[in-house]
């Protein structure tokens, strides 16, 4: 187990006349000097930060222990602190978005060392990455029936997280959060952000200072996400006209609608061929092609990562003391045994809206999984007003994307970019981060 438990306390939860689960709190004594991590195998030279990771313990009776990963910035006294979730569900947050996408360093293809990503996010925060739910990457439990899960347990485990590592890391009690992630993390992120300000209420409680949220191709509803994806496929040339009609005028995709045999007939023609869905222009990793997609990203990235976090000396190094057999950035059988996961989350956003808290939405344009077509939809569900009207917005001289400013949301395009923002517009993904932090929508001219 990652924690001592020399000192438990128990916090029952009651806000707005809602009884929550009580909140494990343990002794967090010595815990941070143990996670500091010296260096990383194959860690480049000059690196003027410092990292931590290890375990808090979430359940110590079920041995249900969360996985973490801090990269401090170079003023990490001052500026905020941001948690980064992937999606999946069952998606390493710590193998996909630290060393994939936005963390200090990337996997060289020896899978032995690392190089520094000049475009990382610790530049501007002290970025925390959270392996969420146990079996994910190197979070665990000792009770099998924990990897039976889902969003409420979820959220619950990683409120509970936060709490006890505030308690490990109390110089950040104060600081602003900033909750970041992408894709089912669409999920995840407003119903952790949504229980974090219920339980900011309740007196005698830590207050978590919340600012606000940004998911990157946020999974947040069910309906729009199938209406979106057909229209998007169609609008990217990569399904025809009649197929494209026939789910148009056939299929109802709202919540409890019947499915007529048109629809599935018409769905089933639906054949994209053999394309990489996350990045429709990019190429799949292939030992024959050996080449970067359009941005320059190498699509084997993830096997470079692959062979290096299932290192035993960069495990030691991680703290890992209960290494999953084979590490893999999902776990596609937690994804399998999810129990619940609300059609949409939409409703949780407009409350969060509503709260005060900054809300983003962003988008790589050339993701097919939960493509920009499915946000556009659920905003317009939303019912907002327009604040800023749709414009291109800046950077390095470029049209980074395209922006809204609605009534209590933003919205950002990211150019060029597949579902792992960071990872295929490493610069644009940084200053679109930068924007968010500072509150402003991004700039409307080249200057």
């Amino acid at each position: 187990m990652g924690n001592s438990l020399l000192s438990v306390s128990l916090l029952c939860l009651v806000a707005s006349n809602v009884e929550y689960s009580p909140v494990f709190v343990g002794s967090q004594d010595g815990l941070k000097e143990a996670d500091k991590v010296e260096s990383l195998p194959g860690q480049p030279d000059g690196a003027t930060f410092d990292q931590y990771s290890g375990y808090v313990t979430v359940d110590p009776v079920a041995g249900r222990a969360l996985f973490y990963y801090l990269a401090q910035s170079e003023n990490f006294y001052s500026d905020p602190l941001v948690l980064w979730l992937n999606g999946g569900p069952g998606c390493s947050s710590f193998g996909n978005g630290a060393m994939m996408e936005l963390g200090p360093f990337r996997v060289n293809s020896d899978g032995k060392t690392l190089s520094q990503n000049k475009y990382a996010w610790n530049k501007k925060a002290n970025m925390l990455f959270l392996e969420s739910p146990a079996g994910v990457g190197f979070s665990y439990s000792n009770t099998t029936s924990d990897y039976v899960t889902g969003d409420t347990k979820t959220a619950e485990d990683a409120y509970t997280f936060l709490i006890n590592w505030l308690e490990r890391f109390p110089e950040y009690q104060t600081r602003d959060l900033f909750i970041t992630g992408e894709s089912y993390a669409g999920h995840y992120i407003p119903q952790l952000a949504q229980l974090i300000l219920h339980n900011n209420k309740i007196t005698n409680q830590t207050v978590i200072n919340l600012k606000g949220i940004a998911i990157g191709n946020a999974y947040i509803d069910e309906e729009t996400q199938n209406t979106g994806s057909y229209d998007y496929y169609w609008s990217h040339a990569l399904l025809s006209d009649e197929i494209h009609e026939g789910i148009t005028l056939n299929c109802n995709f709202s919540p409890n609608a019947n499915v007529s045999e048109a629809c599935i007939y018409y769905v089933n023609q639906v054949d994209l061929g053999d394309i990489f869905p996350y990045d429709i222009y990019a190429p799949w990793c292939d030992s024959s092609s050996g080449l970067p997609s359009t941005s320059g990203f190498d699509p084997c990235t993830e096997s470079y990562i692959d062979t290096y976090l299932n290192t035993k000396l960069v495990q030691t190094s991680l703290h890992v003391t209960i290494p999953p057999k084979s590490w893999a950035s999902c776990n596609f059988k937690i994804n399998g045994q999810w129990m619940d996961s609300p059609a949409t989350v939409l409703p949780v956003i407009k409350e969060l809206m509503s709260s005060g808290i900054r809300v983003w939405l962003y988008s790589g344009d050339t993701d097919s999984v939960v493509a920009v077509t499915t946000t556009r939809y659920a905003i317009n569900y939303l019912q907002t007003s327009v604040k800023t009207k749709w414009y291109p917005w800046y950077t390095q001289a470029e049209v980074g994307g395209y922006a809204v400013g609605y009534e209590n949301l933003t919205f950002v395009t990211v150019r060029g970019s597949g579902h792992f923002v960071p990872s295929y517009q490493p610069s644009r993904a940084l200053a679109l981060f930068s924007f968010f932090l500072a509150g402003v929508l991004p700039p409307s001219d080249e200057s």
